[in-house]
Order: structure tokens, then C-alpha cells, then sequence
């Protein structure tokens, strides 16, 4: 290498002809050095680079050799996770869905016999109570055990045999509360009334007594229950309403009617040790009818005693009303009739100067009282003071009338045909009632201000009812296409009127709660209420089945209507279907009541009893009450494969709904479903 050098260097100068021999030797000799000392420094350099990477190469080569060994363990792991770790693992899980499924079957059962437990605590308590005379306390256990129960049968997937022998050693238990309830009742309530088979008439009313237990001391309450504890537990139970009735029955007919329709009684209270009795005295009477002030001054002292010695011992409302105003609003309907009837028509005053006295009167005994609800009391506009100046008086007048009733001088008139009848002939009734609205026309050109716009309304509201009720009916009769017309428009009034009624009653939501249940219970009254108005005015006054079939379609609008608030509610609570099935069966006992076509009442069960056939909704409706009372396999009996009553008044998807809102989803609920179809 070096000599080749050499001759390389030496050509390059010979070429050159720049340097000698010697020279060029010597130059030769330094490159060939200095190539040598490149080449020790090359094969160090070499050496050192080597040294350095081959322990590199041999740490590769071990991480090489430890990765595979790894490698092979990890495709070992696998395969035993493969094999024997999900083989264990699929039996864990296995093992931990038995296991849940038996907690879940656990925590049931524990559940039904926590309310087993208390269903027979609740009975224990129930009978300690019921032996130491604590009624009200007695009450509230069996609610407790009734609750229980019906938890205990809406659990799906257990079948105990032993709720039914539950469920009638509950219905012993309730009946004995009742009866030892009644025994009470009778003891601080005690009728002595005329032979039953006397008629009543003057001297047997003189018989009537009422005796009412006086509070006891502390003392004396040991030995029974004061009056509220037994009024307060037959409220717990439901039957406070049933007693108040039957109470409200033989006060109307044997001490509030004979004080109206009998001048000569006279109430008076004998007050002994542990009894007040409320019996009559036999005074003369200065006339033969009494005055609406005599007859309200009786009525106010035998309405005091109750109030004192018996409907005031409810230390809390009942609801959100009082027992006071629950009594007066069983019998307003049929007391109010007989002020009407037997008193107020009678003493309706002749001449204008005394009607401001005698509404007066009246406004003021409607107002004394709880006991009559303020939906019974109408309120009269106030009209203005007869010493006020004429500007006055147009003023507070036209705040209470519409301004086309203030301007009589309106620019659009009335046909002089607007009132008038096809000739014919006219009863005697309404001969008078025609010289009764011109006497009282008559009698406005002389009254005060204040008077004259009262029987100018008076006389309108005369026309307007005739307009309403009995030109309807007369055209019925005698032109029936324009008749017809007349009393459908009348049908649709008395319609939308049912239906805003049942309106305020809360979509029938959440009965649980008191202010719901009330209004529920308020507007079915109200919709009876207007029934039996109406069922009157047409009394013996349409045909039969005319009268039927109408009373039929007002009533089939109420129950409909119920029924479809009822089917669409999402959530029906116990409680909630309890208290539903309480007011439908108030429309079941009391609607058939509105049927009196005839004026003799004996005559009218016939027409009674037939109600299914007039209200097309009767069976829907009775088919609803049975589903709010019954369990699932009961729901699924009445459905019997769509062939079943309940089938016949309701759509799959209608029981449906209603099983969902009832019970909780669970797999008996979903087999019940499935069979709805």
C-alpha cells in the first residue's frame, strides 16, 4: 500500500517537474509514515468500536431470548385462561344470577312477612284497643290490617292460601267494630218515635223525641267513649256517612218537617243528669201558617241543640268540611223543598214595600249556619240605597247588570211575536201566573227604585223559566218538529252544565289527598243535585218514556264521562281505587233515584230498576268498579279470552291501562297482560 503510494506521489511530482529525487524520497518516506500512523489509528478505532458494540449485540441478543420465553408463557396464560379461567368464570356467573334471583325471591318473602307481621300486630292492637273502648285507635288498626291485606294480594307470583281466610277474619273484625260502634251510637243517639204503623200527622209527632248524651266528665269517660271518639271512628272505617244519613232521615221527617209544616210546635229541651231531650210542646198559633222567621227561629234552636251536644264533638273537620255542613248537605235538598213548599210560598209578601224585609230574612237564615253549604246559599246583588242621587243609582246599577240591561232604549228590538204562543188553550195555573206577572208590572210603576228593578227581573226570570222548561215540553207535545228541536237545545244545556260540574273534580287524580277528594266528591253531588232538580220539573209533565230516555242520556253523560277520567289515569294507588270505587258507588246507589217520572214514588221503582236499559254506560261503569276492587286473576276471569263482561264493555287496551295504573310491574302482571287480547 505504501510503495503504491509511493509511486502515486512520485509520478504526481516527476510530472510536475518540480522536485528532485532526494526530495521526492524523503517525501515518499513521511507519506508512507504517515499513512501507517492512519492505519493504526484506523484498526484502534475499529477495535474500540467493536469492543463497544458487542456487548450491545449480546444484551440484544439475551432481550431476544428473554422475549421469546416471555412469548411462550404468555400463549401458555392464555390458553389456561382460555380453558380453564372462563370455564370458572362462566360458572361464577351462573352461580352469581342464582344467587340474585334467590335474593330477590328472598327479599319477597321477607316483604310478606314483614305485612304478615303487621297484619297480626295490627289485629293484637286492634282488640287491646277494642276492649279498653279506645275506638278510634281500633279503628286505625284494622285500616292498618285492611292495608296490609290488600298489599299481601297485590304481590304477583304468590297465591297464599291463607289471605282469604285473612281477608274474612278481617271482614268478622270490621263487623264487630261496627256493631259495638252502633251499640255506642244508639246509647248517645236515642230515637222514641210513634208506632210505626201511625201515620204522621199532627198528634203522633207529639211522640218524637231525641235523646242526645250530654259530654261526659273526666271521670265518666272511663266508663265509655265521649261522642267524638265514636263519630271519629266510624269516619275511619268509611260508615260515618251511612249513620249520618240514616240520622238525617228521622231528623227531617219527625222534628225538622212537622216544625214547618205544623204552626202549633213548639221545640224545647229537657236537660237531665246525663241526657238532653229535644221534644215538642203544642202552643196556638196566631195563623195558620207559620212565619218564615218562626219557622227559622225553630229550625235555629233544634239545629243549636245538635250542634251543641252532637256535630260539633268532632275535635277535626271531617275532610275538608265539617260534620255540621256533611249532615246539612245529606238533607238540604229534601229540607229545602219543604221550607219552599210549606212555608215560604205561603208568606211570600203581597206587596213590594215588604220584599227587601223578606229577602232579608231569608238571606240571613241561609247565612247562620255550617250546616247548609255556601254552594246551597244564592247570593242577591245589592242594589242601591234609595236616598242616593240619580246618578248614584244609575252608577252602582250598571256594576251589576250588563249594559244592554241598563240601556232599555236600545236601537235593536223584539219581534211582538218574540213571546208569543200559537192560540190554544191554557191551564188555570197559567192563567194565574199571566195575572201575576201583570199585577207585579203593575206594582213596579209604584215601588221604590231599589224594589222595581227586583220584580222587573222577577217577572223576566217567570218568563224565562216557562221559556225553558214547559214551552219545551208543551211543544214537544203539540209540534213535534219544533219541539223536538227545543228540548235537544235544552238536553245540550243540561249537558255541558254535567260536564263543567265534573270538571272541578280533579280529573279524579290522586284520591289519596283530602282537597282532591272533596272536590271529586263535591261535583258528583252537585251532578245528583241537578238530576233530581231536573228529574222533578219534568215530572208528569213529559211522556214516560220520553222522560226515560232523557233522564237516561243525562246520566249516561256522567257516568261516561267518570269512566273515561277514571280509564285514563296512569297511577291508581289502594287508597286512591278504595276511595274511586266510594264515589262510583255513590253514582250506582243514588243514580237510579233520579228516575221519578210520576208523582206517586211507589209507582216510579218500576222505572228505577229498569236504569240499564235508559243509560247505555251502566254495565261499563259497573264493570270499572269491579277492576278497581279486584285482583289480577280476577281482572283476567271477568276478561275470560275477550269472551267475558268485561270484554263486552271495554277494549284490550283499556283493561290494559287500567291493569298498569292499578298494580306494579311485575311477572304475574305481565302474564295477566299477556292474556288481555
Amino acid at each position: 500500500m505504501a510503495a503504491g503510494a509511493g509511486s502515486l506521489v512520485a509520478a504526481v511530482l516527476a510530472h510536475s517537474g518540480r522536485l528532485d529525487k532526494e526530495d521526492l524520497g524523503t517525501r515518499i518516506g513521511r507519506l508512507s509514515r504517515r499513512v501507517e500512523e492512519l492505519k493504526g489509528e484506523v484498526c484502534t478505532m475499529i477495535t474500540k468500536k467493536y469492543s463497544e458494540f458487542l456487548p450491545g449485540m449480546q444484551s440484544a441478543e439475551e432481550l431476544v431470548a428473554r422475549v421469546d420465553g416471555l412469548s411462550r408463557s404468555i400463549d401458555l396464560l392464555r390458553a389456561g385462561v382460555e380453558n380453564e379461567v372462563q370455564r370458572d368464570l362462566n360458572v361464577a356467573v351462573a352461580e352469581f344470577t342464582e344467587l340474585k334471583q334467590q335474593l330477590e325471591q328472598d327479599t319477597l318473602v321477607l316483604s310478606i312477612l314483614k305485612k304478615l307481621q303487621e297484619f297480626d300486630t295490627a289485629l293484637k292492637e286492634y282488640n287491646t284497643a277494642l276492649l279498653e273502648k279506645k275506638y278510634i285507635e281500633a279503628a286505625q288498626q284494622l285500616e292498618k290490617a285492611r292495608s296490609s291485606l290488600k298489599m299481601l294480594e297485590s304481590r304477583k307470583g304468590f297465591e297464599l292460601k291463607i289471605l282469604k281466610a285473612l281477608g274474612t277474619e278481617l271482614t268478622v273484625q270490621t263487623q264487630n267494630m261496627l256493631y259495638h260502634l252502633g251499640e255506642e251510637w244508639q246509647k248517645l243517639a236515642v230515637w222514641k218515635l210513634p208506632p210505626s204503623k201511625e201515620t204522621i200527622g199532627p198528634e203522633s209527632v207529639m211522640h218524637s223525641e231525641l235523646h242526645l248524651c250530654t259530654l261526659p266528665s273526666k271521670e265518666e269517660e272511663i266508663a265509655g267513649p265521649p261522642v267524638a271518639s265514636v263519630l271519629q271512628a266510624f269516619a275511619v272505617l268509611g260508615e260515618l256517612h251511612t249513620k249520618l244519613k240514616t240520622f238525617g232521615k228521622l231528623l227531617l221527617k219527625y222534628i225538622l218537617k212537622p216544625l214547618i209544616s205544623y204552626p202549633f210546635l213548639q221545640p224545647f229541651i229537657e236537660e237531665q243528669s246525663d241526657v238532653v231531650i229535644l221534644k215538642f210542646k203544642s202552643e196556638k198559633p196566631d195563623l195558620d201558617h207559620s212565619s218564615p222567621v218562626e219557622v227559622f227561629d225553630k229550625i235555629k234552636f233544634v239545629l243549636e241543640v245538635l250542634h251543641k251536644y252532637l256535630l260539633s264533638k268532632l275535635s277535626l273537620p271531617f275532610g275538608l268540611i265539617t260534620l255540621a255542613e256533611l249532615l246539612g248537605d245529606m238533607i238540604w235538598e229534601e229540607l229545602s223543598d219543604c221550607l219552599i213548599q210549606d212555608c215560604l210560598v205561603n208568606s211570600i209578601p203581597t206587596n213590594s214595600s215588604k220584599l227587601e224585609q223578606y229577602i232579608e230574612v231569608v238571606e240571613e237564615f241561609l247565612s247562620s249556619f255550617n250546616f247548609i253549604t255556601p254552594d246551597s246559599c244564592v247570593a242577591l246583588p245589592k242594589l242601591p240605597d234609595p236616598g242616593s242621587g240619580d246618578h248614584v243609582k244609575m252608577q252602582k246599577t250598571s256594576k251589576l247588570l250588563p249594559k244592554a240591561a241598563v240601556s232599555l232604549q236600545s236601537d235593536s228590538k223584539l219581534s211582538q211575536y218574540t213571546f208569543s204562543l200559537p192560540t190554544c188553550r191554557i191551564s188555570a195555573s197559567v192563567e194565574k201566573l199571566m195575572e201575576l206577572a201583570y199585577q207585579t208590572l203593575l206594582e213596579t210603576t209604584a215601588s221604590t227604585d231599589q224594589c222595581c228593578i227586583q220584580l222587573f227581573y222577577s217577572v223576566r226570570n217567570i218568563f224565562q223559566l216557562f221559556y225553558d222548561v214547559l214551552l219545551n215540553c208543551f211543544s214537544l207535545l203539540v209540534f213535534p218538529p219544533e219541539g223536538m228541536e227545543c228540548f235537544l237545545a235544552q238536553m245540550r244545556v243540561q249537558k255541558g252544565e254535567i260536564l263543567e260540574r265534573l270538571s272541578s273534580a280533579r280529573n279524579f287524580s290522586n284520591m289519596d289527598d283530602e282537597e282532591n277528594y272533596s272536590a271529586a266528591n263535591k261535583a258528583i253531588r252537585q251532578v245528583l243535585h241537578q238530576l233530581k232538580r231536573l228529574g222533578k220539573v219534568w215530572q208528569d209533565v213529559l211522556p214516560v218514556n220520553v222522560y226515560c230516555k232523557a233522564m237516561g242520556t243525562l246520566l249516561n253523560t256522567a257516568l261516561s264521562e267518570m269512566v273515561t277520567r277514571i280509564a285514563a289515569l296512569e297511577d291508581i294507588s289502594a287508597e286512591d281505587a278504595d276511595r274511586l270505587y266510594s264515589l262510583c258507588r255513590i253514582m250506582v246507589e243514588e243514580g237510579p233515584q233520579v228516575f221519578t217520572p210520576l208523582p206517586e214514588e211507589d209507582k216510579n221503582k218500576k222505572y228505577q230498576e229498569e236504569v240499564p236499559v235508559h243509560v247505555q254506560k251502566w254495565m261499563t261503569f259497573k264493570e270499572l268498579m269491579i277492576i278497581l276492587q279486584a285482583n289480577l286473576q280476577e281482572i283476567v276471569d271477568q276478561w275470560a279470552d275477550g269472551k267475558g263482561p268485561l270484554a263486552a264493555e271495554f277494549s284490550p287496551a283499556e283493561v290494559k291501562s287500567l291493569i298498569r295504573a292499578l298494580f306494579q310491574n311485575t311477572e304475574r302482571r305481565a302474564a295477566a297482560l299477556a292474556k288481555i287480547k
